[in-house]
C-alpha cells in the first residue's frame, strides 16, 4: 500500500480535504483522490479534524488516524456501517494506537 503525505482528497477544488498524511489502495494518481484506505489527521489549534469524519465516510476512507501532541494521545477509527468508530489496532496495517503512542517522540508539554 503506497503511503504520501499531505493530498487533496475529494473531486474538485469547490469540494475537498487535505489530510496531513495517507495511506492509498493504489498507487495515487492526479491531482484529487476521490478515497483513502487511510487518512491521518494531526491535530492543532483551531483544528477541524473531527468534524472531516463525515466527509471522509462519504467518500470510503476505511480507517481515519487521528493523533493529538497536545493530550498526548492517538484515536484509530474504523469506518462501520457509514460511522467511525474506535479500534484497537488497525485493519490494514501491522499498528495499533497503543503501539503508535509508544513510538511518538511526543513534544513537551507545559
Amino acid at each position: 500500500m503506497p503511503a504520501i503525505g499531505e493530498f487533496n482528497l475529494g473531486e474538485s477544488e469547490h469540494d475537498y480535504r487535505v489530510p496531513d498524511g495517507g495511506v492509498h489502495r493504489d498507487r495515487p494518481r492526479g491531482v484529487w483522490l476521490p478515497t483513502a484506505a487511510l487518512v491521518l489527521e494531526i491535530v492543532s489549534p483551531g483544528d477541524e479534524s473531527w468534524e472531516k469524519l463525515p466527509f471522509y465516510a462519504q467518500r470510503g476512507v476505511d480507517e481515519i488516524l487521528i493523533v493529538d501532541p497536545s493530550g498526548p494521545s492517538v484515536h484509530w477509527l474504523a469506518l462501520d456501517d457509514g460511522t467511525y468508530r474506535p479500534i484497537d489496532r488497525s485493519r490494514l496495517i501491522d499498528l495499533g494506537a497503543a503501539d503508535l503512542v509508544e513510538r511518538i517522540d511526543w513534544p513537551p508539554t507545559d
